[in-house]
């Protein structure tokens, strides 16, 4: 009898994320995956909530993934809630409290503790909205022509 394989850390990475946006979709808010930030980071997931917050999702598929990376702060400053999202094996007694909380199994996510809002100032929430568009736009566009890909983001300079 073989034992079945372990999921790599890219595997739990993009089941988790998945769980992480559907979670997103069903409460209404609109997910966009990898999306850069005008700081040079790029946020797991940024949703638009109905009421035009912003919530980022930081995905974490293993302790080692949250302990050898610091950058999550950084992420605050452009949204107006914070999460992090982890499967169900992950430590979660690492994760800080002030922090919200998505725990995932297979297809599906939990909301386990909520994140605390921190409201964005309005010219930035205006320039984020602005962005998010843009990428949301620029790669809806892409994915209806996708050998003019190149040059729609070329054009949009998000990207």
């Amino acid at each position: 009898m073989t034992v079945p394989a372990l999921p790599s850390a890219a595997e739990r990475t993009l089941s988790v994320c998945r769980a992480a946006a559907r979670f997103c979709a069903q409460r209404g808010w609109a997910p966009v995956r990898e999306m850069p930030l005008p700081n040079g980071r790029r946020a797991d997931i940024l949703a638009l909530q109905p009421d035009g917050a912003f919530a980022v999702v930081e995905v974490k598929s293993c302790a080692r993934d949250f302990l050898s990376d610091g950058k999550w702060p950084e992420y605050r400053d452009f949204c107006d809630r914070l999460y992090f999202a982890v499967d169900l094996d992950f430590p979660v007694a690492l994760l800080p409290d002030e922090v919200g909380l998505l725990v995932t199994e297979g297809p599906d996510a939990s909301l386990v503790r909520d994140a605390p809002p921190h409201p964005l100032a309005p010219a930035r929430r205006r320039a984020l909205l602005q962005r998010y568009a843009v990428v949301a736009a620029g790669r809806l566009a892409a994915l209806q022509d996708p050998a003019g890909q190149a040059e729609i983001r070329a054009a949009l300079r998000v990207e």
